[in-house]
């Protein structure tokens, strides 16, 4: 099928070379970059139409890494289609929890409490510096600045280390429940997360001396893929693309959702659209979720971090081992599911990538009848053509590392 995909692609832009006036255009050639080329953060295949070194046009080719992961949804409980939302942006899956775990409770009415809500609110900002880490540190490696990858690396570390303290795992976490997480953060969580925010600001600091009056990575990002205000609108991205093209759009603001109503930050959103404003959205979003974790620390409110309906939850396992009740419970839900309503609805959170959103069409039962993941990645794609006319080749390794898009979530 993909094979196929490619030829119709190479024939589409052979005919669309043809198509051009002989006397306005020089040779032209046809280029494959991908699927595994280094700086195309994932299995992704573009259709390169050049003039000399100039890129005359682009043709994405995606689905090396599709999976189905809709499809499974709906033949698997919604409980047990938790660990597949980590493998959607494998570099930010307590995000991806987070956001599943909400679209799913919006579906059966449920209330999280608040410190679940809290628990939450840190797992996703912890994500967001992890994602737009690596982000900065492939970007800066992307055009020759290797340093700044092991800065950047080192604190990924360490936020991996928060992650096994929370859920025993480092990557793919699938901390989240329905009705709230798989257990409650231990206490010696927030002393270990004060001590990440008392440092990571001087190592941000280290990344923006190495980068942003750096003379190369200037050079190679300013006025280099720029996005307007417009197209950015029209083709429909999200997230710090969005932002760094002047629009002040961000989720957590004009939808607030899972206790961010309570939280101070700011949003910050570049001026030009280009390669370099997006890095510099991007550094700044990370100062903010050190604002958002402090506020979380600071103000994590005791009592439940579960829901309390009974439906929703399993019981202990004493009762289970005790009482018939509790067994035939524990059976119906791991077996079947919990029991949703008839409906539909779409829940989207701000992801480090951009608006991953839910659509779920329920008939009832322990099982979606349907479920549509809007991947920010996948449409935030659709801008590599449009920004990539008219630069070299070299350019196009810092566009799509300022895109930053994770293949994972664009297949699916």
């Amino acid at each position: 099928m993909a094979t196929q995909h490619a030829t119709e692609l190479i024939e589409s832009a052979a005919r669309a070379r043809d198509a051009m006036d002989d006397g306005l255009r020089g040779e032209r050639m046809i280029i494959n970059m991908g699927p595994s080329h280094p700086s195309t953060h994932g299995v992704l295949r573009l259709v390169l139409e050049l003039d000399g070194e100039e890129i005359v046009n682009v043709w994405p080719d995606i689905g090396y890494l599709h999976r189905g992961d809709e499809k499974i949804a709906e033949n698997i409980t919604y409980t047990q289609f938790i660990p597949y939302t980590d493998r959607l942006d494998y570099i930010a899956p307590f995000a991806n929890n987070v956001a599943y775990a909400y679209a799913v409770e919006k579906l059966c009415g449920i209330d999280v409490p608040t410190r679940c809500q809290y628990i939450r609110v840190i797992c996703a900002e912890l994500a967001r510096i992890s994602s737009h880490l690596l982000s900065t540190g492939c970007f800066g490696m992307d055009v020759g600045a290797m340093t700044v990858f092991l800065y950047t690396f080192r604190e990924r570390e360490k936020i991996h280390d928060l992650c096994e303290l929370i859920c025993g795992a480092r990557f793919t976490t699938s901390y989240t429940r329905v009705g709230g997480l798989a257990n409650d953060v231990p206490a010696d969580l927030l002393p270990m997360l004060r001590k990440f925010l008392k440092e990571f600001p001087a190592t941000l600091d280290e990344v923006d001396k190495l980068l942003t009056r750096n003379k190369i990575f200037i050079e190679r990002t300013r006025e280099i893929g720029v996005l307007t205000k417009t197209d950015a609108i029209d083709l429909g991205v999200t997230g710090p693309i969005l932002r760094g093209s002047g629009v002040e759009w961000d989720i957590r603001k004009a939808h607030p959702y899972g206790g961010y109503e309570n939280f101070n930050f700011d949003i910050p959103v570049g001026t030009v659209g280009d390669c370099f404003d997006r890095y510099l959205v991007r550094m700044e979003e990370m100062r903010q979720s050190v604002r958002i974790l402090q506020q979380a620390a600071d103000n994590m409110p005791g009592g439940p971090w579960n829901s309390s309906d009974a439906k929703i939850l399993l019981p202990k396992k004493k009762a289970v081992l005790t009482k018939m009740e509790e067994l035939i419970h524990q059976f119906i839900n791991v077996t079947e599911g919990i029991n949703a309503p008839p409906g539909e609805v779409y829940f989207s959170a701000e992801n480090p990538k951009g608006e991953l959103g839910f659509y779920i069409i329920s008939k009832g039962g322990g099982a979606p009848h349907r479920l549509k993941i809007r991947a920010p990645s996948f449409v935030n794609l659709q801008a590599v053509p449009v920004i990539s006319r008219g630069h070299m080749i070299s350019d196009l390794v810092a566009i799509l590392a300022s895109i930053d898009f994770v293949m994972g979530e664009c297949d699916r």
